[in-house]
């Protein structure tokens, strides 16, 4: 299994790309639905920036799992996993957006990237547990996986990195770039069809 979670996380950048293809393929995008789905994918990425802003560029990393520091600022006083998380809403924006095959894409691909993020996760806890020892366990006691607690988590002895939105942007141009090219594709597409 542990080499399962291994290639997962290693290619984990790539795997939503069938589901682009089919959202495209059987897009049925409405002016609700591209407003909705833009809303929830926003927060998503919102997410995701205010993660790596605090994480920094270890979150873009395909090699094996690890990182420098214990982060509990920002979202990861939140919730363990707020990339993930983000992630997720991402997708359902997108999926959302499309209107493809709704609601049986967004049920698939849901469960596809829960099984994804769930081995990806049980890796990363391995790394941190030996990495951190009990910081880690009274982290992950007190500061849930993927449900975001409304306090955020402290803990004063903890070094944390910066926060640092600058390099969180660059950290996140990949992902901007490919979600605004099918947002922009989801519109065009949507405006062609009225014509």
């Amino acid at each position: 299994m542990q080499n399962l979670a291994g290639k997962i996380f290693k290619y984990r950048s790539y795997t939503p790309i069938p589901f682009i293809i089919v959202m495209l393929a059987f897009q049925r995008a409405n002016i609700w639905s591209l407003i909705i789905g833009f809303v929830i994918a926003c927060f998503g990425e919102f997410m995701r920036l205010w993660g790596v802003s605090w994480a920094g560029s270890e979150t873009r990393t395909t090699g094996d799992v690890g990182g420098t520091y214990l982060v509990i600022s920002g979202p990861f006083g939140h919730l363990r996993n707020p990339l993930y998380f983000g992630n997720i809403l991402l997708y359902l924006g997108i999926g959302v957006m499309s209107y493809s095959l709704f609601p049986y894409l967004q049920i698939v691909a849901f469960l596809f990237f829960a099984f994804q993020y769930y081995n990806i996760v049980k890796a990363e806890e391995g790394y941190l547990i030996k990495a951190f020892g009990e910081n880690y366990e009274k982290y992950s006691k007190n500061v849930p996986r993927f449900i975001p607690r409304i306090s955020s988590y402290k803990d004063e002895k903890l070094a944390q990195p910066a926060f640092n939105l600058r390099a969180g942007f660059r950290s996140e141009k990949r992902t901007l770039q490919a979600f605004s090219f099918v947002t922009v594709t989801l519109i065009l597409i949507w405006i062609i069809g009225k014509i």
